[in-house]
């Protein structure tokens, strides 16, 4: 069984077919690229999967278990994390103070603990600044906890955005443009950013990219979306020669 399993969604909106049929298995330390033109449906996968919309068919598995009409913060807690294409930082708050924001619904006590600095919430708070500057260490940006995010470049703010959703200690990561404004080196450290984390806690990422040469570069598989269809699923090199994909992407020779 893999660890997500996405079988046979569909999602409309009025008339629009925004989802039709789209499948996808993915399992720990795979990265899967999702890529097509603007309106191809990527990011409604994402919020479909994700709990922000509710798939019209179809099924959502993860870790074996049944997420498909579930709450986006149940199953954030189940081990989903997400970017988002637009950066959403809290302004006025520190690189730690957004990181530690993710890290709430892992908390382990109880009501009294939220009343009363109790030594079990101590314990929790300390787990919690732990693990916040484990993973802002992982994605290069220890050195910035008290910094605030929209004082920093447009690169490090995708960095705590990634280290954010790591504090939801994922089992499924997904990845939506993170690579949207960013220049050919930021470009390149983020490539080598995915592909570390990737390695190192060993979970499975979905990553919705424009930039063919990230995408290409480091997926296992690539599912390539056109209005809401799948036209092509296949490894990288079988992808970029399949006569669907060059004319979704390059128009049809007259």
């Amino acid at each position: 069984m893999a660890l997500l399993e996405v079988k046979n969604i569909y999602k409309s909106f009025g008339g629009v077919k925004a989802i039709q049929n789209f499948s996808i298995e993915a399992n720990a330390g795979e990265i899967h690229g999702i890529i097509g033109p603007n309106g191809a449906g990527k990011t409604t996968i994402f919020n479909t999967i994700s709990g922000v919309y509710t798939a019209d068919q179809g099924t959502v598995l993860l870790d074996g278990q049944d997420i498909t009409k579930l709450e986006q913060y149940k199953i954030t807690r189940l081990g989903m994390g997400r970017t988002f294409q637009n950066i959403r930082l809290f302004k006025g708050l520190t690189v730690q103070e957004n990181v530690m924001c993710a890290f709430d619904p892992q908390s382990r006590y109880n009501i009294l603990g939220g009343l009363l600095p109790t030594p079990k919430r101590r314990a929790e708070e300390k787990r919690g600044r732990e693990l916040c500057e484990k993973y802002l260490e992982i994605v290069g940006m220890q050195d910035y906890l008290q910094e605030r995010p929209e004082n920093l470049s447009y690169g490090m703010q995708r960095r705590i955005e990634i280290a954010r959703a790591l504090m939801c200690e994922p089992k499924i990561l997904l990845l939506d443009e993170p690579a949207a404004g960013l220049n050919p080196t930021e470009v390149a450290e983020l490539t080598e950013l995915i592909q570390r984390i990737s390695q190192q806690i060993g979970f499975g990422i979905l990553l919705i990219e424009h930039r063919l040469e990230l995408v290409m570069s480091i997926s296992h598989m690539i599912h390539v979306q056109n209005f809401g269809e799948t036209i092509a699923v296949g490894t990288p090199e079988e992808v970029q020669h399949n006569p669907q994909v060059i004319e979704a992407y390059l128009g049809k020779e007259e």
